[in-house]
């Protein structure tokens, strides 16, 4: 019985892990993270809960990742303190995880084992074949798993492009071997299984982008992701074929810049690339910026120079900004307001919803039916996606033929058992989230999560009080100070009216006996509540101090 465990990538985007078990062997496919969304202030990334893999570590033995995108090699790092095994992935895969080993001090005892799309890996009871797919990043793998129960594909991240200008194209061929051979299971990419048609070609995105180089009389500052280096290269061939010099901006894109040189994987002629001190001394147009910030981070290169706040580069009347990416869902209103800032500076700004600036790097729908059709899997189960796109990737299965009985659709923390020819639901497992905070690894909650959503939402009140421990008497206080809830100068008979609802709780303790103090901060906490939200309809978080002296 060969036993498949997902912890995460279902049912939502990022986090994806999976766990694939075979007798005394388990193989870990990516392990990812999950930036946070507005529920979750203060967090810095959300990684999946390795419970389960814990409960079981001297069966963990090897671990491959798909791609170098956050969403599945990014709780690597998290991943090796705890589980000291080889990792599998192509070149470029591992040299963006070597960079993020090295800021977690890792990288000297971590072993990462090199793969080329094409060879095969003896793992255990599983046998692995490499499959090229191509996708937004390169170096990205499929995965054709032989297991004793039958094979297995699992597609990573993928689309069908068939004018790639990196020449990295989805091996077809090798996944239609696999459908004539037998395909017991397919697990296959659903990001974009609601999104009819064909995913928009590279080259067509590289016209687009021309005709804004061509045309341009100012600066260009295209912002784009830094793992996405067939872009970057495309736009270095533009700033060169137009007689700019190019400017690289921000720290993951100037690391990953200089992987891709390193490796072969761009060539920049040795007089094309300047710092960003050197910008001003070319007159226009003679700059062309990449950096990062399409999805209007905070303190991202592209942010900082919306805000006039950049120490070396300015956007100036005339100059052309590209957000060469798409809207991340939760990142609209950030990067808005980006671009309403960059207008104000008199930049004309073009992005996705007003220009073919960008192009996803996973299938649409007539993609998903191409691999189906290649693939004819006996049973079909969609992955990484929101529990919709799953949905929807089901659907499309269902009408291409696949048997409603033979379409999976699982959840983390659910095991998929393969055994005697069939796919089937198994037992519930421990899944879940883990948030990271600073160098807190876990120790931020739902409690600690709710408290904080309070004081961004209503701020806090708090309450200082010492009491004669023998007696219960009051020695100084009520003093009552609040943070983001409102302006005592304004509003300070509202917060004298609270010291008398605490002072009534006072008179009501059972004297001289010593109170209970938990008990008698539980009782100033639920009181001032009441009244807080009688009087304004907020519920600040309340901090009772009962200090015995």
């Amino acid at each position: 019985m060969v036993k498949l465990v997902p912890l995460g990538g279902l049912g939502e985007i990022g986090l994806n892990m999976m766990a694939i078990e075979c007798e005394e062997y388990i193989l870990v496919v990516d392990a990812g993270i999950m930036f946070p969304d507005a529920f979750m202030p203060g967090v810095d990334v959300v990684i999946p809960d390795f419970s389960y893999l814990l409960e079981k570590k001297n069966k963990v033995r090897s671990v491959i990742l798909t791609h170098g995108h956050e969403d599945h090699l990014g709780a690597m790092p998290f991943f090796l303190k705890s589980f000291s095994v080889p990792v599998y992935g192509t070149n470029f895969t591992l040299k963006i995880l070597a960079e993020k080993l090295k800021e977690h001090r890792l990288l000297d005892q971590a072993d990462l084992r090199t793969i080329l799309p094409g060879e095969t890996t003896s793992l255990g009871p599983f046998r692995v074949e490499y499959l090229r797919v191509n996708h937004s990043i390169i170096d990205g793998v499929g995965l054709a798993i032989e297991t004793p129960e039958g094979i297995i594909i699992h597609s990573g991240d993928f689309k069908i492009d068939t004018t790639p200008v990196d020449n990295q194209f989805t091996d077809l061929n090798r996944f239609a071997y696999y459908g004539e051979k037998g395909v017991l299971a397919f697990f296959s990419d659903s990001t974009n299984a609601e999104k009819e048609g064909f995913t928009l070609s590279e080259k067509d995105v590289r016209e687009t982008l021309e005709g804004f180089f061509r045309n341009c009389r100012g600066k260009i500052i295209v912002a784009v992701f830094a793992s996405n280096i067939t872009r970057i290269r495309q736009l270095v061939e533009l700033a060169v074929a137009s007689g700019r010099k190019v400017v690289f901006n921000g720290k993951s894109m100037i690391t990953n810049i200089a992987i891709a040189k390193q490796e072969g994987y761009i060539s920049i002629p040795e007089d094309t690339e300047i710092n960003e001190r050197q910008a001003d001394q070319y007159q226009d147009p003679g700059v062309a910026v990449i950096t990062t910030g399409s999805q209007g981070e905070p303190m991202s290169a592209l942010t900082r120079m919306a805000r006039n706040k950049h120490k070396k580069l300015r956007v100036n009347r005339g100059d052309t900004v590209i957000l060469s990416s798409r809207f991340i869902p939760g990142n609209e209103r950030a990067i808005t307001d980006s671009i309403n800032r960059l207008y104000r500076l008199g930049a004309d700004v073009v992005y996705e919803k007003v220009s073919d600036i960008h192009t996803s790097g996973h299938a649409k729908r007539e993609e998903l039916k191409i691999m189906l059709d290649l693939v004819k899997p006996q049973f079909f189960i969609p992955i990484h996606g929101e529990y919709r796109h799953l949905v929807k990737h089901a659907q499309l299965a269902r009408a291409m033929g696949i048997p409603e009985e033979h379409i999976i659709l699982g959840e983390n923390g659910t095991a998929i058992r393969l055994e005697k020819n069939e796919v089937r639901l198994g037992e519930s497992v421990h899944s879940g989230r883990v948030m990271v905070d600073g160098k807190g690894v876990g120790d931020v909650g739902e409690i600690v999560l709710r408290d904080r959503r309070r004081l961004s939402g209503h701020g806090m009140v708090i309450v200082l009080l010492a009491l004669d421990e023998q007696t219960g008497e009051t020695v100084y206080g009520p003093d009552v100070i609040s943070r983001g809830f409102v302006f005592e100068g304004q509003v300070g008979a509202l917060l004298e009216d609270a010291k008398c609802v605490i002072l009534e709780v006072l008179d009501e303790l059972e004297r001289p006996s010593p109170p209970i103090w938990s008990d008698l901060e539980s009782d100033i906490e639920r009181r001032l509540k009441r009244f807080f939200f009688k009087v304004l309809e907020r519920s600040p978080l309340i901090l009772p101090l009962v200090i015995p002296l």
